[in-house]
């Protein structure tokens, strides 16, 4: 895999790097089953699925079968709108901008941060980056345990032919590999980091980090063939393996997790089950043309765990084996190691960040947005299941009556319109000497609809949130510039948060992007979409401009990052002012403010031949008009000068006819085996 150096593990080494897994994951499976727990409770807060009495489950059940006269309980959201809100502010900071990652270079480098620009903008819309940092951004909100990994990878497909009689005579022949760079949201559940530093430091400091994945057999066997060097000896003991332990284990951080949160969708247990129909049909092994058997079974826990190690520990024979070293393991069911490579990345770093927008230095005990809000959640609840109560109490009345009179049949009877007879023993009596129905009184409703209020209103203000910021219409009689100052307000907790995942999550991101593509970049042609142009990469060009770009996101845009407005300013003094202007290249400065600002106009800038066939052609006007003025024979005039006088070809520069391959559609040719 590009980006890593294949290392090959002798018993010893691999026996030994197994311990030392298992002492990593012992080391954080203390607080691992606690964080595991917090989480889950805060998810069923964020679904409102916390009420598991058997009151709401009855009414539940009963609006299911049609019956509407039952009444559940009600969760009031807080949590959801709160998390939610500042989702979408960071989502709008962030992920809104095209390109999602801007990049800028002094003026003789700006075509190699074109190329850089487009190749990891071509990496996000292929790897859906977007879509990962949403979710990222609500982990983070929700558990204030963001996890991403970032990393160099490659994935290979099949390439389809427009030939479908082919297709399906031959079957699918070409290979593709995709290289780029790749953001990952990881599972917070199952992810497991080095608990003796911050969180936010695991990739620069940290010893370990990793996460497990839960998958069936094809899925397995897919990565398997994907990986380019593989331990044939281990991956044949690992699909014979099998799982060994529930996806519900809760005891360690080892196992798999699966939360229990709708309790109204499939039971997250079924995913152990497989569809390996071999085993179910009784044909317990799969054969292969060699004659080799592998007995597979249907789910296996697989773990991508970095590591921070010295290899001479492990027994292994490296350069600079005294020297900590990150290598990544791949391994199934926690005792079988199928991959194994030492990162030769640029940065060092562990390629797994830890976002917390929440930071004070209590690593993992600071509560995150929906953690503070939550008790208000549940106790806003709680009064509003008492109004609830209180109406069910209305509809299904409290009465004492006296059974030798009345049957409990009867007065129990579901039927609101029954006749109730009495019996013989009441006749000639007052009924209301056999029934007593007790009094109903309801003067708690309004006040506690007020606590619920108030209870929201702290809420926001625990969160520094109000209702407009969470799209909620507000009446008042605020001016606009009242108004946007309240605005203004309300979102400085979020501009804080936006500062820190700046500085925890992107300010990193961009360094692992950037030297990724410097160190492992190929030449290719990608297409720009922004500025719609055909970008050729020249990985050598990327390499010379080392160190010489800015990359942007949404925080720190471009434009701040080369003071446009500074830009601007100059610009209109040097057009105002020929003296100053007279001491500057005027068109290559514009050009270059123009590519800063996303449009490449450096293709419409005269060439120097040009520029003198121009000035020629103005003095030979001068020249001749002055002639004519003053009676000169046109024949004597001076003949006008020609473009080819100063290496000038006007149709240099018109396009050409297009003759490219439309943006995303495949070559018509290809090499088996191609690399794009």
């Amino acid at each position: 895999m590009a980006g890593a150096t294949k290392v090959p593990l002798s018993a010893r080494t691999t026996a030994a790097l197994i311990v030392y897994y298992k002492a990593m994951q012992d080391l954080q499976s203390d607080f691992s089953g606690d964080l595991r727990s917090r989480m889950e409770k805060i998810d069923k807060a964020y679904q409102r699925e916390a009420d598991n009495t058997l009151e709401h489950a009855r009414a539940k059940a009963a609006n299911a079968a049609g019956d509407t006269t039952k009444l559940q309980n009600v969760t009031v959201p807080v949590v959801m709108p709160q998390v939610e809100t500042a989702v979408t502010y960071q989502t709008s900071v962030f992920l809104t901008g095209y390109p999602l990652f801007g990049v800028v270079a002094e003026p003789k480098y700006m075509d190699a941060a074109m190329q850089l620009e487009t190749v990891i903008e071509e990496h996000a819309q292929v790897g859906g980056w977007a879509r990962h940092l949403m979710m990222t951004f609500r982990d983070g909100e929700k558990y204030n345990f963001a996890p991403i990994e970032v990393s160099w990878a490659q994935e290979t497909s099949a390439m389809i032919t427009t030939d479908l009689t082919k297709n399906l005579t031959e079957g699918i022949g070409k290979k593709v590999t995709w290289k780029g760079n790749k953001l990952r949201r990881l599972d917070p559940y199952n992810t497991f980091v080095d608990p003796r530093v911050a969180p936010t430091e695991v990739y620069k400091r940290g010893e370990f980090a990793g996460f497990t994945e839960y998958m069936p057999r094809l899925e397995l066997k897919t990565l398997v063939n994907n990986l380019p060097d593989i331990i044939i000896g281990s991956v044949t003991k690992a699909f014979e393996s099998g799982s060994n332990a529930s996806p519900r284990t809760t005891g360690d951080s080892y196992n798999y997790y699966i939360p229990t949160v709708n309790p109204d969708v499939i039971d997250p247990e079924s995913r152990a089950t497989g569809t390996n129909w071999m085993s179910w049909a009784g044909l317990a092994k799969d054969g292969s043309s060699k004659g080799k058997f592998i007995d597979y079974k249907d789910t296996y826990e697989v773990t991508t765990f970095y590591c921070r190690i010295m290899p001479s520990e492990f027994g292994m024979v490296l350069p600079s084996a005294n020297t900590p070293q990150v290598f990544k393991l791949i391994i199934v069911n926690h005792e079988h190691i199928i991959y194994a490579e030492r990162q030769t990345n640029a940065h060092n770093w562990l390629p797994i960040l830890i976002g917390q927008p929440k930071e004070d230095g209590l690593m993992y005990q600071t509560k995150s947005r929906a953690s503070e809000v939550q008790p208000f959640q549940e106790v806003a609840s709680t009064f509003m299941n008492s109004i609830i109560a209180s109406r069910r109490r209305a509809i299904s009345d409290r009465v004492l009556y006296d059974p030798s009179k009345i049957t409990e049949a009867h007065i129990n009877s579901d039927n609101p319109s029954a006749k109730i007879p009495v019996r013989p023993s009441a006749y000639g009596k007052k009924i209301s000497d056999s029934v007593y129905q007790f009094p109903y009184r309801e003067d708690q409703a309004q006040f506690s609809m007020s606590q619920i209020q108030v209870l929201m209103g702290l809420a926001n203000q625990t969160s520094g949130q109000n209702q407009a910021s969470q799209g909620q219409f507000v009446k008042g009689n605020k001016t606009l510039e009242e108004f946007d100052t309240v605005m203004q307000n309300a979102n400085g907790r979020e501009q804080t948060a936006s500062i820190l995942l700046e500085h925890q999550l992107f300010t990193p991101i961009k360094h692992i992007l950037k030297l990724n593509v410097l160190q492992y970049q190929g030449g290719t042609t990608l297409y720009n979409q922004d500025r719609q142009t055909a970008v050729e990469v020249d990985p050598i060009a990327l390499r010379q401009a080392v160190l010489k770009f800015k990359v942007s996101d949404g925080l720190i845009p471009s434009t701040k990052l080369i003071n446009a407005e500074s830009t601007a300013v100059a610009l209109q003094v040097l057009g105002s002012s020929p003296e100053i202007a007279a001491g500057y290249n005027i068109a290559p400065l514009f050009s270059y403010f123009m590519k800063t600002r996303g449009a490449n106009v450096s293709e419409f800038e005269k060439s120097p031949e040009q520029t003198a066939y121009e000035q020629a052609v103005g003095a030979w006007q001068q020249v001749a008009m002055a002639a004519i003025d003053k009676g000169v024979e046109e024949s004597k005039i001076p003949p006008q000068p020609k473009p080819e006088d100063y290496g000038y070809d006007p149709n240099a520069n018109k396009p050409k006819p297009d003759t490219q391959t439309a943006p995303g559609a495949a070559p018509e040719t290809a090499d088996a085996g191609e690399t794009v």
